[in-house]
C-alpha cells in the first residue's frame, strides 16, 4: 500500500483494482498519526521516501490534557452532532458534568471525549447531560476522598497537577483568586495568566 500511495504522490496516477487503464489525478494528501514515523522509518517499518513525500508541512498537536481550553468547544460540537443524530432534546451539559470533563486526564484524547459525549447523549433521559450519564472512568478519576484531599491519578502531568490543585482551591474558596493564591503561596497573577475559571 505504501508503494501505491508513493506512486500517486510522485506521478499523480493509479489504476483501479482489477482495471488496466492508468488514471491521472491531482490530489492533496492530509495525513494524521500518533506514531513516531521517524522511528518507524529508522526501524524499516515505514518507507523513507514516502515519509518525506508526506512530511512537507507538519503540525504537532498537543494531547487534550494539555489544552483543556478546547474541551468546552469540543463538548458543544459533539453534543450538537449526536443530539441531532439521535433525535434527542438535550439543552446542554450541567456545570458539574463539565467540571468532570475539564478535570479528566483524557488518555484517549479527542476520540475518547467524543465517545463519552455520544454515550451520554444516548443514555441520558434528562434535558441536560448530568455527571451520572458520563462513563465511570471519568467519574472515578474525579472522586475526592474527602473535603481536604484531592485524588490525582498516577501519570498526570505536572502542568495538569498544578491546574487541578488551583481549580480545586478556587472551588473551595468560591472563586476568590486572592485567597486561593495565598493558600497555595503563588502570585494572584499566576491564576489570571493561566485563565482558570472557578467551577
Amino acid at each position: 500500500m505504501q508503494v501505491k500511495l508513493l506512486r500517486i504522490l510522485q506521478k499523480g496516477e493509479f489504476e483501479r483494482l482489477g482495471g488496466t487503464k492508468t488514471i491521472k489525478c491531482n490530489v492533496r494528501i492530509l495525513a494524521a498519526t500518533n506514531a513516531n514515523l521517524a522511528k518507524e522509518v529508522e526501524e524499516k517499518r515505514f518507507r523513507e521516501d514516502l515519509f518525506y513525500r508526506l512530511n512537507v508541512i507538519s503540525f504537532t498537536i498537543s494531547p487534550l490534557r494539555d489544552r483543556k481550553e478546547d474541551i468546552p468547544l469540543l463538548v458543544n460540537h459533539f453534543l450538537e452532532f449526536y443530539r441531532k443524530k439521535n433525535n434527542k432534546e438535550i439543552d446542554g451539559i450541567s456545570t458539574d458534568a463539565m467540571e468532570l470533563l475539564m478535570n479528566y486526564s483524557w488518555p484517549g484524547n479527542v476520540r475518547e471525549l467524543e465517545n463519552a459525549i455520544e454515550r451520554a447523549v444516548v443514555l441520558t433521559k434528562d434535558k441536560a447531560i448530568l455527571p451520572q450519564a458520563l462513563p465511570d472512568t471519568i467519574n472515578k478519576e474525579n472522586v475526592y476522598e474527602d473535603e481536604g484531599k484531592l485524588t490525582i491519578p498516577i501519570g498526570t502531568t505536572l502542568r495538569e497537577v498544578e491546574r487541578k490543585v488551583i481549580m480545586e482551591t478556587l472551588r473551595r474558596t468560591k472563586g476568590d483568586k486572592e485567597a486561593t493564591a495565598k493558600l497555595l503561596c503563588i502570585a494572584t497573577s499566576t491564576i489570571y495568566r493561566k485563565k482558570l475559571v472557578p467551577p
